[in-house]
């Protein structure tokens, strides 16, 4: 069973010290299906990992449906980013799927200064890992990866991004259409949002049918307070209901 991604899982002029994301940042979204609560979501980001002699920060994110929703439908996934923060590029890719009777391994290792990619494909059958040495554009990100240093733009409503990404053995332009200023209530009140939408072509169970909308605040920090997607069998929201080291506390 193949699906498109739901979250990034769904994705700066500067360099150095100064990003629109704190090192340490924090976020928990709570998954609505409709009106039903169907588990909850986290976004995160450790500092100070050292990767190939480099000094690195990781992306994380989990989705876990409640006790409740799996009965319907059970989904318990994890992806991780190894990203240079000073080149803004992505080493290290991992992905685990378990969403229904569907599940997933694989990793992408990512040499930029050779352009290349080693593809790691795991086989449940088989009980091991199939690799595959790939070819890989110039600043290339992972899916995740691909969220945060879309952050890092300057996000003008109308314009489209393109950010070269590459996962599950595919190098792709991935498009980001920003659309014009909304209003949203927020866990912070009611503020001024940029809906982002991106374009993706990986595999979860979150079929894209149609449009998947990131709202992020509309300021320095595009911090996202609320994701819509339509999937095959309905439509989700991810509302940010807990945020840790971000600049509203």
């Amino acid at each position: 069973m193949k699906n498109k991604v739901f979250l990034a899982i769904i994705f700066s002029v500067f360099i150095g010290n100064i990003f629109a994301f704190n090192f340490d940042e924090q976020l928990k979204f709570k998954i609505k299906y409709g009106i039903i609560s169907a588990g909850y979501a986290t976004l995160s980001v450790q500092d100070s990992v050292v990767y190939r002699n480099k000094k690195c920060v990781k992306f994380l994110s989990t989705t876990r449906t409640n006790s409740t929703f799996d009965h319907i439908f059970k989904v318990r996934d994890f992806t991780e980013s190894t990203w240079d923060p000073q080149k803004q590029i992505s080493y290290k890719f991992l992905k685990k799927l378990n969403e229904g009777k569907y599940h997933q391994y694989r990793i992408h290792l990512y040499y930029p200064n050779i352009n290349a990619s080693y593809y790691l494909r795991y086989s449940f059958k088989k009980s091991k890992f199939k690799q595959t040495r790939m070819d890989i554009p110039v600043n290339t990100q992972d899916v995740l990866s691909a969220f945060y240093s879309v952050r890092e733009k300057k996000l003008i409503p109308g314009k489209k991004i393109v950010v070269n990404v590459t996962v599950d053995g595919v190098n792709y332009p991935a498009t980001i259409l920003v659309h014009k200023i909304v209003k949203l209530k927020t866990m912070y009140g009611k503020i001024e949002c940029v809906p982002i939408e991106p374009l993706l072509q990986s595999e979860a169970v979150f079929k894209q049918n149609g449009k998947i909308l990131i709202y992020l605040t509309n300021d320095d920090y595009k911090l996202p307070v609320l994701l819509e997607s339509k999937v095959i069998f309905g439509s989700f929201k991810a509302v940010l209901v807990e945020a840790k080291n971000v600049p509203y506390e």
